[in-house]
């Protein structure tokens, strides 16, 4: 599930106060639960952090950085969450209820021992956001919607498993669909490919955001503004929010240990979107033009990146 740029916020000490809390020595236990020396484990890392604060940059703090026992678990989620939408793509075809498909989607997903970390988040009815043709996201599953020829789908899901979450979504082509539509859901993957190919650990979300923009627009179309990735795996949503509209070496510092999500929504006509008043949670584009998104969580390595969930 996407973040809102406006509302999906966590609260984040800058990287300098969260260390000065911390007021570690040399030899003091390293603040990631290792039980090494801070000076034989993360010293000269967060050392770096700092030079790259002290040259301007935007730096993640501590929280924002997962231990190896938090991305252990934050992988396994990934693999339960993948698990899910591997399940569900056979049924997401011509005819079949966007209710049924969560249906599905919740029993499989408690049957393999997780949680849909969608239901009741923040008052959200169902397990899953289904979002056809000109939704952009948080589409509410109906027993009203049946999927139709020439429909495209997006089914964003996240599974919470002991205590960690995963999160991905898919786009869908049911039946017949035209080739203007077929060519939106191919260069948004496009788009979320070249960004994760962008995403470095010591580079910047400005420079993702700048290669993901760059292929929409490329190509006719515009990046929804509004709502974006997120950091994800201890919580649902966590910062940093993930924009995918950045300029070149500006935006958040990427360090390895993040995990965060991509996730252009990406708009064959204009960027503008609205929520449904009524619902309070579907997103439409103003225009009633088709939109598209996949989505990944990632893991920032040491050498580049690991796809958690997809």
């Amino acid at each position: 599930m996407c973040a809102e740029n406006c509302c999906t916020i966590v609260l984040f000490l800058p990287f300098w106060r969260w260390e000065e809390k911390m007021k570690l020595g040399r030899n003091d236990k390293c603040w990631c639960g290792s039980g090494k020396k801070y000076k034989a484990c993360h010293m000269n890392f967060d050392n770096r952090i700092k030079d790259f604060q002290n040259r301007g940059y935007e730096v993640p703090d501590h929280q924002m950085i997962k231990t190896p026992e938090q991305i252990a678990g934050i992988r396994e989620a990934g693999r339960k969450n993948t698990m899910v939408l591997d399940y569900i793509t056979p049924f997401v075809k011509e005819g079949v209820s966007t209710l049924e498909l969560d249906e599905k989607i919740e029993k499989y997903t408690r049957e393999i021992g997780g949680i849909p970390a969608c239901l009741g988040y923040q008052g959200y009815p169902k397990s899953v956001c289904v979002s056809v043709n000109d939704v952009v996201c948080h589409g509410i599953p109906s027993q009203e919607q049946i999927l139709k020829s020439g429909d495209i789908v997006n089914v964003d899901c996240t599974t919470i498993f002991n205590g960690y979450y995963g999160d991905a979504s898919r786009m869908f082509c049911i039946g017949e669909v035209s080739e203007e539509k077929k060519k939106l859901v191919r260069v948004t993957k496009e788009c979320l490919d070249q960004a994760l190919a962008a995403v470095r650990p010591w580079g910047t979300m400005g420079d993702m955001g700048y290669v993901c923009n760059k292929h929409a627009e490329e190509n006719g179309y515009t990046i929804v503004r509004e709502i974006g990735g997120h950091g994800c795996g201890v919580h649902f949503h966590e910062d940093p929010w993930v924009n995918h509209i950045g300029v070149p070496d500006s935006g958040i510092l990427f360090v390895p240990g993040m995990t965060l999500t991509i996730e252009p929504m990406v708009n064959m006509g204009k960027a503008d979107v609205y929520q449904d008043e009524e619902d309070g949670w579907t997103i439409y584009t103003q225009d009633g033009q088709p939109s598209a998104q996949w989505e990944y969580t990632i893991l920032i390595t040491e050498d580049g990146t690991e796809i958690l969930s997809y």
